[in-house]
């Protein structure tokens, strides 16, 4: 029979696991010690394997706990967007509108337009479903996301998309840099020898492809590809490299003190897109809040002159 688990008992596992200490997950759950150790006793007893190695001073977690724990979080967070689901639903007077989106496009472009939004549509929910670019048509598809906002990729028929804006590809790096002293613009061949940090498989699958051979792109290698766009740009503040990604970004790099150089040889301009279901409907609150935000955002980048003076290369 598959082991069985209730929700208490994965709380009481993570708590106990992130802090090493029975004691403190107890009060950040509001639970006794001896509680939190029969929780995860009887989970233990369900899998038939310890998760926790147990001395008088502290628990650690054992090679198992330690190989659960990934699968115990996305439980946990799964739950928690249930949860979610259900105020939601239960809660019928409230319009609720989700929206999937990748780290920059969810902290830089979608939250000032929903406190517009709200301004007029008070009863409407708003909530960011945060997502890998990878991942965006798939959050519609399988109905986590009502509508989702990011860079241009292929996606299946039942997908829709409206393209908003089109946005350049671009080097950040440190005012100190060799590329930033070498000039306004980029070529992709001049990346060959550098230490490139990229955020996710982005310009692997949708814009290095894309490019002409004789452009040299495909011997750009990242030297390592993170999670988090944060982290790309952080490790290029520290000097330690550079990195590229779409202009929108442009708000969060230079808080970090870097500056733009434009990619040339050939440019290239990705599509920040609106995605969503082709065959399925949505609420009418979604179709309302996906309506502004594409006519907020076009109207925002219509004043902001995308000068090209070299061919481009549309990247999708």
């Amino acid at each position: 029979m598959s082991p069985r688990f209730s929700t208490r008992q994965i709380d009481a596992f993570i708590a106990a696991a992130q802090l090493a200490n029975f004691t403190l997950a107890a009060r950040r759950l509001g639970l006794t010690p001896s509680a939190i150790s029969n929780l995860i006793g009887d989970l233990e007893a369900s899998f038939g394997f310890a998760l926790f190695e147990r001395t008088t001073r502290k628990v650690a977690l054992t090679p198992e706990g330690r190989e659960f724990l990934p699968s115990a979080l996305a439980v946990q967070r799964q739950i928690g967007r249930a949860s979610l689901a259900a105020a939601d639903i239960g809660n019928r007077a409230v319009d609720t509108v989700r929206i999937a989106a990748p780290m920059a496009v969810a902290a830089l472009l979608i939250p000032p337009i929903i406190a517009d939004y709200l301004a007029v549509q008070p009863r409407t929910v708003v909530r960011i479903v945060d997502t890998g670019v990878e991942w965006l048509a798939d959050r519609v598809q399988i109905g986590e996301a009502d509508i989702a906002l990011g860079p241009d990729r292929a996606v299946a028929a039942d997908i829709s998309k409206i393209a908003i804006f089109p946005t350049e590809w671009v080097v950040w790096c440190r005012p100190d840099h060799p590329l930033a002293l070498a000039g306004a613009t980029i070529a992709w061949r001049d990346l060959r020898d550098v230490e490139v940090y990229a955020a996710g498989r982005d310009h692997e699958h949708s814009v290095l492809p894309q490019l002409p051979p004789e452009s040299g792109a495909a011997r750009v290698r990242p030297i390592q590809i993170v999670d988090n766009l944060s982290t790309a740009l952080g490790i290029a503040a520290a000097g330690l490299g550079v990195s590229f990604s779409p202009d929108y970004v442009a708000p969060l790099a230079q808080a970090l003190g870097l500056v733009k150089r434009m990619l040339v040889a050939p440019r290239v301009v990705r599509q920040v897109t609106l995605y969503r279901p082709a065959e399925r409907a949505i609420s009418a609150a979604a179709v309302m809040f996906g309506d502004y935000l594409v006519a907020s955002l076009r109207t925002k980048k219509a004043g902001e002159a995308l000068v090209i003076a070299a061919p481009a290369v549309e990247a999708v």
